[in-house]
Formats: C-alpha cells, structure tokens, sequence
C-alpha cells in the first residue's frame, strides 16, 4: 500500500500534464521513498523506469536499453545499444506524439563511472529530448552530488530541469499511518526510532508489539536495523571511522565543535568537513537558540535522524549480547525503561512541528511562520531552556511550550516553571500563548488554575487528531 506523499504526486501529476519536453530531479537520503515513489506515479502511464548500476556506463546503456525496450517496445526484444546516442535517439523516435515518462534511478552511479555522461546528456536533451513529448525524472540518493553535479550552476544539465522535489522523511502523522492499529504512544515511538523514513516504517508490523518490532529490527544479528547507520556510511563516506566517532560523540552528549574534538581527537577542520557532509545527508542538524541566531556561543549540533539516533544510544552497548543471541533481554532490562526518556527530545520535535502545521490553521493566537527551542540564562541567571518557541516574525508575537513524555501528569511545579521563563527571549516578541504537551495528561491544580485564555493543555492524542 503506498502512503501519503500526496503533494509530491501532485508535483509530478501537474508538471506531466504540461505539454512537451518537462524534466523533474528527486533527490534525498537513502531508504526515504524515491523509486518508491516514482514506480507509484508511473504505474498507469506509458513509462520506462531504469535503476542505474555501479558499472560503466556502456554496460548501463546496454542495460537501460533493454529496459527500455521491455517497458515500450517488447516487439523489438532483443535489439541492444551500445552508444549512449544511439539509444536517446531511439527514445526519441519512439515518443514525438504520445506521451512518454523516461525515469532514470540513481544517476550518479552512471555520472560517477564516466566523467562525460552528463555533457553527452545535456546534448541528448537539447538535440533530441526537448522537442520531444517526453517527462524526465532523474532521481538520485547521493545529496552532496545532486547538488553539486545535477542542481548546481556549475552542472551540464543546470537550466533543463522544470523543477525539483527535495523528498524528505514523513512527519509523525504520515509516520502514525504505517502502524495504523498502534496507540498515539506507540506511534510516536515508531517514528521516534525510524526518523520518519519509509523503508524503516514499512518494517514495523502492528499485528505485533512494539517490544517485539524493536526487538527484531535492532536487537537481533539477522534485523534489518542492526548494521543499518554502518551499511549507510559506508555507501556515502571513505572514511567510515570518523564519521561514526562524530555520531558516536554527540550521542554521548558533545554538542559543541570543542567537545566534540576533545572526544575524538580530531582538528576542528576536519570536524567543520565531517559535520558539513553529515548535516548534508540528514543525520545531524545544526540548531540555534530561536531570537537568538546570531549569537555564536548559542550553537549546538544534534543527532535529528531518529534511526541513528536511537541505534547510537541503545545498540553499539549490546554488540556482545546481540551477537550471543541475548538481544531480547538485553532489550527488556535496559532498554524498555528508558524510551520514554529516549523520547523526550523527539516529543520537542513533534510538538514544535504540530505548532508549524497549527499556527497557520488559526487555532493557535498568532500566525506562527517558524518554530525552535530556545537556551541560555534564566532571570536568576541559571541556565535554562524553553523547549518549543513558536515566532510570527510578521507580527511579532510568540508561542512558548513545555513538552513531558512520561508516565505523570503534568504538575504545579511544571507549569510553573514554564511560566518562570517567560520574558527570556527577544523582547521585540509579545508572549501570546503557552503550551503545554503531555504523554500523561495534567493534574488537577494544573486544569484548574491554566488560563483558559493563554494557556493550551495539550495530550499526545490531541496532536494526532
């Protein structure tokens, strides 16, 4: 069953309908739904789809040929090009009245293996493709190569394409789809373990615990997850040994550039490099204090991608007992206790993007247009946090908010401690709401004291309505 996705369909749909030569680049992280999606759009039309492979770039013509024949002219089975202009004139022989999809999966696995693939292309498209009634999608995983190769000024291709679609990982709504039977609780956990991406959430089956999907999927040597952020780095970096120290060290806490190179003895240049194609590929963030951009000391970096995030905090500590076959205990005695810990930071997340999507809808008392966390002292000059600030920077106004992911309602002290930060971040802002978000719902001093006026009292199934 394919799910969501609905804008990017309709990206393709609208970008099809135009008449002649139109040409679509997706790109994103590996595993997020590309083919995926391409194979759902193209599955009523008259289209040829083709998956690069690592090889030369003859043997890919001799194999997007064939393919190429099977898709749309199976009559002619059997005839082969070796010449990569050969075969674009024959696609283009083949489709000057009805319209034809021509999807290419994975160019840079062609344009790695042959320097001149993208000029000869480039001459394809302007002598033969462009006059022709034929939609080209290109897709590719490599981002740093898309974007410098493919979408780059400095690309052969650059000024063909009519647009782009950036794929990114679902939201924790899309994500609550694929386990469709789990509680809100359970479906957050889900997408709070799997970042989002497609491929991780097709793996969890609802028919079954969560306990059990986690188990398998990460704490077994056969599970899909259990060498997964190694088989990923491997595929994107040489050296695979400084990246997975960078990751290893933020999970363990360093979040500033000089703790992190006193964890793992690296220079601050090599760091700046690390962090840079790391950040490219999704798996860290560099995150501000919101009202506070400009302030160097205020910068912190975060592992956002939920799959590696979770698989460094929980797994490289159980290698012995994975590998002995002791996954499952190992997973109900030190691991069951503290997703809800594990969780905390991802419930920002979700929270701050149920404010995103919120904002804009009127239910909430101001147009929020970007949403953060916000650090630093508080009025006793202790440092302090605000973990979801909501901004409309047209107006001027502000959204603070409190998130807890535990197994207790949200009390007095928590209120009130919300309510102590307020007046913390730029001035230039007027505080107009208070949120509060809570796994576990509020106590009784809270429902009966919260301004009814200012104050939101959210629970985690509020924001799966």
């Amino acid at each position: 069953m394919f799910i969501a996705r609905e804008k990017e369909l309709a990206v393709l749909q609208e970008t099809y309908n135009k008449p002649g030569f139109q040409m679509t680049v997706i790109y994103g992280r590996r595993r997020v739904g590309k083919s995926r999606l391409i194979t759902e759009f193209i599955k009523d039309k008259r289209a040829s789809y083709y998956v690069a492979s690592k090889t030369s770039l003859e043997d890919n013509v001799r194999k997007w040929g064939r393919q190429f024949i099977e898709d749309t002219a199976p009559d002619l089975a059997g005839v082969e090009f070796n010449d990569l202009e050969n075969f674009f004139r024959f696609v283009g022989n083949l489709c000057r009245d009805e319209r034809l999809i021509l999807a290419l999966d994975e160019i840079p696995y062609i344009a790695e293996s042959d320097t001149s693939f993208l000029s000869r292309f480039q001459v394809a498209i302007d002598t033969v493709l462009v006059t022709k009634n034929v939609y080209l999608i290109i897709s590719g995983s490599a981002i740093s190569f898309m974007e410098k190769e493919i979408l780059s000024e400095k690309s052969p291709i650059f000024g063909r394409r009519t647009n782009q679609i950036f794929l990114q990982p679902f939201d924790y709504l899309d994500s609550a789809k694929f386990v469709p039977h789990y509680s809100a609780e359970e479906k957050a956990i889900v997408y709070g373990v799997t970042g989002g991406v497609a491929k991780y959430l097709t793996l969890f089956d609802d028919s079954l615990s969560l306990d059990r999907n986690l188990i398998w999927h990460y704490f077994d040597t056969s599970g899909y997850l259990y060498e997964e952020p190694h088989n990923l780095l491997m595929q994107e970096f040489r050296t695979v040994n400084t990246y997975n120290s960078v990751i290893e060290a933020c999970a363990g806490g360093a979040n500033k550039v000089n703790e992190i190179s006193d964890k793992t003895h690296e220079s601050t240049a090599t760091l700046s490099y690390v962090l840079k194609n790391l950040m490219t590929i999704g798996v860290i963030s560099k995150v501000y204090a919101i009202t506070d951009e400009k302030n160097k000391k205020k910068v912190s970096y975060e592992i956002t991608d939920g799959m590696y995030r979770f698989w460094y905090r929980f797994v490289p500590r159980a290698k012995a007992a994975i590998e002995m076959g002791r996954g499952e205990l190992y997973y109900n005695k030190y691991v069951k206790d503290k997703l809800h810990e594990y969780m905390g930071k991802i419930f920002e997340y979700i929270c701050r993007h149920y404010v995103l999507l919120k904002g804009p809808d009127g239910e909430l008392n101001c147009l929020v247009t970007n949403t953060g966390k916000w650090w630093g002292p508080g009025h006793d000059r202790k440092p302090t946090d605000i973990d979801v600030v909501g901004i409309d920077t047209i107006s001027n106004q502000a959204i603070l908010g409190e998130c807890k992911f535990k197994n207790e309602p949200i009390d007095k002290a928590v209120y009130d401690a919300l309510m102590a930060r307020r007046g913390l971040i730029d001035k230039k802002y007027e505080e107009v709401q208070y949120l509060f978000f809570s796994l576990s719902g509020y106590s009784e001093w809270v429902k009966e004291n919260a301004d009814v006026s200012k104050d939101k009292l959210l629970t985690l199934e509020d924001l799966y309505i």
